[in-house]
């Protein structure tokens, strides 16, 4: 039975009208004073169209239930199927039941209770639901989702799935427009072998970049970068940190600290700058080292060949307790386990001291093996009384270690040397010996201390104590760096900066 249709003028929006209906009957005392209607049943509200295949229509309270195929359909964008439902006019609200599907254009909720309300253009559920916009599937407890502004908000067990990862939380809100996903709540994001933990940030599911803050972390094969705030590109591999920065390697052992880090996965490339701070913590005492800049570049990264090499420059200060240094730039390469230190490198080994143009420090079992001082070197230990040191100049020298102690040193081509033996008796010094020659061997003790010196067959001077000559008590060049030497692992941030030579020549005729 069609219905006559009604003119602009006559028609009136609040008004559910009915269009068509195959039958209608109707019983005032029956069926709490509804109209029933049966086949093909087509309703009209306020732009929006509701069919069924049958219907109780209550035009006093301008509503009506609704059963099989019932279907809403608003403009050209919009349907919502289910098996069953009521429509209430005034309120403008549509209670859908069983087998629930909304279509919003490519985005389509599955429910099976929804409740969708046309006058704010949105439709939430309170007993699971699943929405799935493109290659995006979302599913949670509870949720709403905005016609109007294309956003859906999903609480309670929410899982977040696409090809590319999956995302985990309590709280999420997502806009199927610009498909970006915002979190509000503790969310694990898994992509591939990478791991993001935020509280708060945005996740675009297009691109894949995530933009998070409140100390978020990002997790990949044992290393961790974590930051006020991050910046992830899933695609790339891109990430970067802002304020208080700390990448941790549990595989290699060392955590990077910076204010601003930038890591690329694919290749292994890490950079920290403002307070940077590296830490290498592979044995019992960790080393810290601080530079304006730090880099790690990964070699051979996808072979068992791989091998990393780090580079720190521009005011470099390391403290480790049995080893300090300072130099303008440094390189370490873990192919050869060697540290190189460049421009006005010094190194601190208990009360000795080496320094020359370049410094190579080798490693073994991530303990220091031995030290190469190439050019200028200039060896000195400070002893027990004051204003004596043990000096050896040379052009290139030799320092081995033993359990973090040096235990012998060579010095090659133009040694010259100072040193003061001691009287076995009562370890007083007897006196002053210069020497020079083309090559010196130096034995110490378990505590760092000169113990003997080899030599080939050479001539020296030997002056008793109470005759040294002021001229005679340092060789040219020396230079005793106690005051630029790090003394703590805070230490490294505070640089300072060696003194002219006129002041270290007066600091040594003081002495």
């Amino acid at each position: 039975m069609a219905l006559p249709a009604t003119t602009g003028a006559q028609r009136d929006e609040k008004r559910v009208y009915l269009v068509h209906a195959d039958e209608l009957t109707f019983d005032r005392w029956r069926n709490n004073g509804a109209q029933v209607l049966k086949g093909s049943v087509q309703f009209e509200h306020d732009g929006a169209k509701l069919y069924c295949d049958s219907a109780n229509f209550f035009e006093s309270s301008n509503s009506f239930e609704a059963w099989g195929h019932v279907r809403m359909v608003q403009g050209d964008t919009l349907s919502l199927t289910s098996d069953r439902g009521f429509y209430d006019g005034n309120q403008q609200m549509m209670e859908a039941r069983e087998n629930v599907v909304l279509r919003h254009r490519s985005t389509t909720l599955y429910t099976d209770e929804l409740y969708y309300d046309r006058i704010w253009n949105q439709g939430y559920f309170q007993n699971r639901g699943k929405l799935v916009d493109n290659a995006t599937t979302l599913t949670s407890d509870w949720g709403e989702y905005h016609t109007d502004t294309k956003m859906a908000i999903f609480y309670y067990d929410v899982k977040m799935v696409d090809k590319q990862f999956t995302l985990t939380t309590d709280s999420l809100y997502y806009d199927t427009q610009v498909k970006n996903a915002h979190i509000v709540g503790p969310s694990d994001i898994i992509s591939g072998k990478s791991h993001i933990y935020s509280e708060l940030g945005f996740y675009n599911t297009v691109t894949e970049e995530a933009e998070l803050l409140n100390r978020s972390r990002l997790d990949n094969q044992g290393r961790t970068l974590v930051g006020d705030s991050l910046w992830h590109n899933g695609k790339s591999g891109i990430s970067e940190a802002f304020v208080n920065v700390v990448f941790t390697d549990s595989v290699n052992k060392s955590i990077l600290k910076c204010d601003y880090g930038h890591y690329e996965d694919s290749i292994g490339y890490a950079m920290c700058t403002d307070n940077a701070l590296a830490i290498d913590y592979s044995q019992r005492d960790s080393l810290f080292m601080h530079a304006d800049t730090i880099k790690v570049f990964t070699y051979n990264i996808e072979t068992d060949s791989v091998y990393r090499v780090l580079h720190a420059y521009n005011k470099v200060r390391a403290y480790r307790i049995d080893i300090q240094a300072v130099c303008d730039s440094l390189v370490y390469s873990s192919l050869d386990s060697c540290m190189t230190m460049y421009k006005d490198p010094i190194t601190w080994n208990m009360n000795q001291q080496l320094v020359g143009d370049e410094i190579q420090v080798f490693m073994k079992d991530s303990v220091i093996d031995y030290a190469h001082v190439i050019d200028n070197a200039f060896s000195i230990e400070q002893l027990k009384e004051e204003k004596c040191f043990n000096q050896v100049s040379s052009k290139e020298m030799f320092a081995y270690f033993t359990d973090g102690h040096i235990h012998e040193a060579q010095a090659k081509d133009n040694v010259i040397s100072i040193y003061y033996p001691e009287d076995k008796a009562d370890s007083s010094y007897v006196g002053l010996v210069y020497l020079e020659n083309n090559e010196m061997r130096m034995f110490m003790d378990s505590i760092g201390q000169l113990s003997r010196i080899w030599m080939p067959k050479t001539e020296g001077t030997m002056y008793p104590m109470s005759q040294i000559p002021p001229n005679k008590r340092y060789l040219d060049g020396f230079a005793w760096y106690d005051y630029v030497r790090p003394l703590s692992k805070d230490d490294v941030f505070v640089w300072r900066s060696k003194k002219k030579e006129s002041e270290n020549d007066d600091e040594a005729a003081s002495l």
